[in-house]
């Protein structure tokens, strides 16, 4: 049976300066984070308990960024159970919970789709501008006094 505790607290004072170093320290530390599992509701609790050194405040927005990942949301839309921080089995991930997991991800699916055709207008909007400018020189150069 694979082991599956924490990982202990490493001993270099490399202290995660960023959100995104926070959550690679946690994804290394606890495999509940690393394989996008639902997570225990008061998982923050759990963790802080074993890693105490932690900064509170970028725990928490790290939290925050997985828990908000296409990864995470889309586990999370499938799950029957969360887990705590040691990879056990804790509530089940409730239907209400699955539909704004499916519902978060159809809006950043949503909003990724209109920035990229609010994109592509803009690129043809220029290319078009370009083709206009073109055709005027070609005009002026041909009609223009020598």
């Amino acid at each position: 049976m694979e082991d599956r505790t924490p990982s202990p607290a490493p001993k270099a004072s490399t202290e995660p300066l960023t959100v995104k170093e926070m959550l690679r320290a946690l994804r290394e530390t606890f495999p509940v984070f690393a394989e996008y599992k639902p997570l225990a509701i008061g998982i923050d609790k759990q963790a802080m308990a074993i890693r105490p050194d932690f900064d509170k405040k970028l725990f928490k927005s790290a939290i925050g960024l997985h828990t908000r990942s296409i990864s995470y949301l889309k586990t999370l839309q499938n799950a029957t159970h969360r887990f705590n921080i040691d990879g056990t089995s804790a509530a089940p991930v409730t239907p209400a919970q699955q539909e704004l997991a499916a519902q978060q991800l159809r809006e950043h699916f949503k909003l990724g789709a209109e920035k990229r055709r609010a994109e592509k207008a803009a690129a043809e909007a220029v290319e078009a501008d370009h083709e206009r400018m073109r055709k005027l020189a070609t005009l002026a150069e041909k009609f223009g006094r020598k």
